[in-house]
């Protein structure tokens, strides 16, 4: 199940977004930062897993239920 998570749905923005976090961790060993090196493991890890933060498409909102009921509009001039 792991390793299919891992090697399967590979897309252009999950490229990006582990190089993104293998920069910000080679940047956090260049400075000898921890704190930074934490954020690089986090931003590495998670285009590995393929989670975010909502997880695997967690954050798409629901459709919108259409209502058949309509009004009827009157409009008003003012001169």
């Amino acid at each position: 199940m792991m390793k299919q998570i891992i090697f399967s749905n590979w897309t252009i923005m999950r490229f990006l977004r582990l190089a993104m976090g293998i920069a910000i961790l080679v940047q956090a060993v260049m400075s000898k930062d921890m704190l930074f090196a934490f954020a690089g493991l986090a931003f590495t890890a998670m285009p590995v897993f393929n989670v975010g933060c909502c997880g695997t498409a967690g954050c798409a909102a629901p459709p919108k239920k259409n209502q058949d009921t309509t009004k009827d509009i009157t409009y008003e001039e003012v001169v």
